[in-house]
């Protein structure tokens, strides 16, 4: 079981091809919901649990995926739960930089801690939760970058837009 960390505010398309992937690479997903008390989320903590929930009812590896949530780090959240194996999704070189980074830091805070960096599927290289709210806000069409409950949830947020 690989921990799979992030905000999911909401959760992409691209998140759940890194969630199918990650469960054919090591059996299974704890998908964790972050919390950090100094961010502003859209979405709450239990809608955000409930958006991943709802999107991958049904789907082939549902029974593989457990879904929690952590408010701290994320290699405590490992230790918490003696695993330690971390997968992020990588879209282009800023997030490798990034994520590159953390990966070493948490090395550091943890040496048990391994990170697993997966290149997104090409097709969702430009999909960015931040960038969906933007769209969302403005009216514009996310069906090709969110599953259906979550534009569902987007337009609940958001209405029609604000064009």
């Amino acid at each position: 079981m690989v921990v799979y960390p992030g905000s999911f505010d909401p959760v992409t398309n691209g998140h759940l091809d890194i969630i199918e992937r990650g469960v054919k690479m090591f059996g299974g997903v704890d998908i964790v919901v972050m919390v950090n008390p100094k961010k502003e989320y859209t979405f709450s903590l239990e809608e955000r649990m409930d958006m991943i929930k709802e999107a991958i009812d049904g789907l082939w590896y549902q029974d593989k995926v457990t879904i929690n949530h952590w408010e701290g780090l994320a290699v405590d959240y490992c230790e918490a739960h003696d695993t330690y194996q971390l997968m992020r999704g990588v879209r282009a070189m800023t997030d490798f930089d990034a994520e590159f980074q953390m990966a070493i830091t948490n090395r550091e805070l943890n040496k048990k801690v391994e990170s697993v960096l997966l290149v997104t599927d090409v097709k969702y290289s430009y999909v960015s939760s931040s960038g969906v709210r933007e769209i969302a806000f403005f009216g514009g069409d996310t069906s090709f970058m969110v599953p259906v409950n979550v534009q569902a949830k987007l337009k609940e947020k958001y209405g029609e837009g604000k064009r």
